[in-house]
């Protein structure tokens, strides 16, 4: 029995899945939670400091996308728990392992946050793939199976982004 001084043993959820590449699975996870948080935060922040004559759009556009982003946050963490392994457990640990950099000028303008947040999309998707190859390596179908839905709702993002930002006159 662990005294209150002791930490207390990983529970490894059993799995038939290997040890190592679930080991190796959730790293790759836990970094995507954390670029999701990130690009949540940054999404929401864009959202806020939206200004110009396409206000509303962008506005809406952006809060749409900061929702659908964070709604894959807890699913993703939740397949880490299920694989056996921990998931983030602060800020300061999302902070460490975000690949999407944080964006705290004063004001942005409206352009170039939309080509911004398209090209953390697009890194946030390079990362899901990445995950994809390790999944499809361990044969863990469910695990694929979520991140190809995911794969594809970022590729919906970027390619808004894109278009929201493009100059067609």
């Amino acid at each position: 029995m662990a005294t209150s001084l002791e930490k207390p043993k990983l529970l490894h959820t059993p799995s038939d899945l290997d040890e190592t590449g679930r080991a190796k699975l959730s790293d790759s996870l836990n970094l995507i939670v954390s670029d999701l948080f990130a690009l949540y935060v940054k999404t929401k922040n864009y959202h806020w400091h939206m200004s110009g004559r396409h206000f509303r759009d962008y506005h809406l556009m952006l809060d749409k996308q900061a929702d659908q982003i964070f709604a894959i946050i807890d699913p993703t963490a939740e397949r880490v728990r299920k694989l056996g392994y921990p998931t983030v457990h602060s800020i300061g640990e999302i902070g460490r392992k975000q690949r999407i950099k944080d964006n705290d000028d004063v004001y942005e303008n409206p352009l170039d946050m939309l080509i911004d947040l398209q090209n953390d999309n697009r890194t946030l998707v390079k990362g899901l793939r990445e995950a994809h190859e390790i999944a499809d390596d361990i044969k863990d179908v469910a695990t694929a199976s979520l991140l190809e839905v995911y794969i594809d709702e970022g590729e919906r993002r970027a390619w808004f982004l894109f278009e929201a930002s493009r100059d067609v006159n």
